[in-house]
């Protein structure tokens, strides 16, 4: 692929798809890697016509390994299977595997030139592997065509194929964007996908979905790693195995487990990731008229400490005439991201309870706006010294962020003092697309569950290294 086309691609496509834009953190930061945000603001489509793949396990289990920017699922695609590891993204749709037998591309990827952690699929070596049809609703659905005769006539269909719908030709390469910038280019395949069944299923066996739909990437723009899509489209792994109206519900780990080959966050799909859940709080999941496949909740305030933030505008929990606003919840956006001015308040809250000095050198690094020094101890839990956050989600639902969910240290400690940083940021565009965004940070030692069927959203504090264990998911 040129690059020079690909820089066109990017300034078209991205001057007006931008969602939780995050400001550049300088490479001293210990937390570099973190801010990645790729969530998809894709012009909606009709998927009237896309078909779901009927589930063929009851439930599935998938560990997710944390690394230093977001959770990883491996995927085993092929005959014999490849396994290739990818983010788990509740922020979009479709599922992507860097592809080619030859090489693949990512431009504007120095950051991660040493820690790319996988192999190219290769499609070549797998005997089940074959490109999608132009025709398929799966092609319509990646160009963002409300005429399902588009791909096929790009693809240089004569009219007669066309009208019969008989063409045979593959579908056409596609450009793919993410909110932060992201660009991904390649063509949609098809291939056997091979998933982990729970306990609870009938027998604790692999079992093997055919003609899954992917893309197959050859260059990208700023996505070093594959991603697996778990929003509400027709292109995403949820949609393709046929749990859209049951759920799936997962646990993350603590960052300080980062890399930690030893132990994972339990991703439970089915449903048993939304049965037996009378101990959760749930809110409703809130209806984008512009965005329906991404997952939004309101919020309706902040407790920091004793005090209570009431003034949360009302962008945070409903929509506008243009669809825009609600908070988004995004295991692809690593910080929890504000509107302005409520952002400020926050920062001005925490500042009046915190006495500690502030670190203005690391403030300048990373470009967060809090940070303080704080007396280092051996207890490695000195977040009591910090005020506690919590959320006020609708329907009554409170959620007190976890130990480690708000401030995080960036550095070994010097002198028996450690520097540590508040974990929020402000939204660079927050007049278009969502009004804020619940990050992964925040949803660390938090079970979520995602219940499809009701249309809700759960929470629940958790020992999210205890439930690997139980699960089976830490090797001692």
């Amino acid at each position: 692929m040129n690059p020079f086309f690909i820089l066109l691609l990017i300034a078209f496509l991205s001057f007006n798809q931008t969602l939780a834009r995050q400001r550049p953190i300088s490479t001293t930061s210990l937390v570099l890697g973190m801010r990645h945000s790729r969530s998809s603001i894709r012009s909606p489509v009709s998927s009237s016509n896309s078909k779901k793949i009927p589930s063929q396990v009851l439930d599935l289990m998938e560990p997710l390994r944390e690394v230093r920017d977001g959770y990883l699922i491996s995927l085993n695609l092929g005959t014999p299977p490849q396994v290739i590891q990818v983010y788990m993204d509740t922020g979009s749709d479709l599922t992507w595997v860097p592809c080619g037998n030859l090489s693949f591309s990512c431009m504007d990827c120095d950051d991660y030139r040493n820690t790319i952690l996988n192999p190219t699929f290769s499609p070549s070596a797998s005997s089940s592997s074959v490109r999608d049809l132009c025709g398929s609703p799966f092609c319509t659905d990646i160009h963002s065509s409300d005429n399902p005769l588009d791909p096929c006539t790009i693809a240089g269909c004569s009219l007669s194929t066309l009208i019969k719908g008989t063409c045979p030709r593959p579908s056409p390469s596609f450009a793919y964007t993410y909110g932060a910038g992201g660009v991904v280019v390649g063509t949609l395949s098809r291939d056997t996908l091979r998933v982990h069944g729970t306990s609870s299923s009938p027998s604790n066996v692999t079992s093997e979905i055919p003609s899954f739909c992917f893309g197959c990437i050859g260059s990208t723009f700023r996505e070093p790693i594959g991603i697996a899509g778990f929003g509400r489209g027709p292109l995403s792994l949820p949609s393709q195995l046929g749990f859209l109206q049951k759920g799936f519900s997962h646990c993350f780990l603590a960052f300080k487990y980062m890399n930690n080959p030893n132990i994972s966050s339990p991703l439970v799909i089915g449903d048993v990731a939304i049965s037996s859940k009378q101990n959760l709080q749930f809110t409703p999941m809130l209806k984008s008229p512009i965005y329906p496949n991404n997952y939004y909740i309101g919020l309706e305030a902040i407790t920091i400490g004793n005090n209570s933030i009431t003034q949360v505008p009302l962008s945070l929990r409903e929509f506008d005439s243009q669809g825009n606003g609600g908070m988004l919840i995004d295991s692809g956006t690593t910080y929890t991201h504000l509107p302005e001015p409520f952002y400020s308040d926050v920062l001005s809250v925490l500042q009046s309870l915190i006495t500690y000095p502030r670190a203005k050198e690391m403030e300048m690094k990373t470009s967060f706006d809090l940070c303080y020094k704080v007396p280092y101890t051996t207890n490695a839990f000195t977040d009591e010294l910090f005020p506690s956050i919590t959320f006020h989600f609708l329907n009554n639902v409170s959620l007190g962020l976890p130990q480690g969910n708000h401030f995080y240290a960036m550095g070994a400690p010097i002198n028996s003092t450690v520097v540590k940083c508040l974990l929020f940021q402000t939204m660079d565009d927050g007049d278009y697309g969502p009004a804020g965004v619940f990050g992964s940070f925040q949803q660390q030692n938090v079970e979520v569950v995602y219940d499809l069927q009701k249309d809700r959203i759960g929470f629940q504090a958790m020992d999210c290294a205890s439930a690997a264990a139980s699960q089976g998911l830490h090797k001692r």
